[in-house]
């Protein structure tokens, strides 16, 4: 992880998973979350993750954003929103939100990323 809200919001949820604390959707969503980042780790353009560049989010910070899929066919399903960098072969969490529903003008205005390091 890399911002250091993503970094504070991951290391919250894996602690709490260790303790044993987690309420049942938290599991769910720590269980999903982990299988993305890994897929992410090995390959950002793996199947599963459907990683694609969102073009609003990339003129609105200056920076290409990507979304990836955190999960799929639910309603309101969670979205990864990463950017290679700051160094090669790094990818940085931004945000992790549900689906801004992009095809509704202005989808994207409510999605806030965190700063690259």
């Amino acid at each position: 992880m890399g911002a250091p809200e993503m970094e504070a919001a991951w290391n919250d949820l894996a602690v709490r998973h260790e303790q044993g604390q987690l309420s049942g959707d938290e599991r769910k969503f720590f269980k999903k979350l982990v299988k993305a980042l890994g897929y992410l780790e090995v390959n950002p353009r793996h199947n599963s993750l459907a990683s694609h560049e969102i073009d609003p989010l990339t003129r609105r910070y200056g920076v290409r954003v990507w979304q990836s899929y955190l999960e799929n066919r639910t309603p309101a399903a969670g979205r990864i929103f990463w950017a290679y960098g700051p160094a090669k072969g790094e990818i940085t969490i931004l945000a992790v939100e549900p689906h801004p529903e992009d095809q509704k003008q202005g989808g994207y205005d409510r999605i806030k990323l965190s700063a690259l390091p």
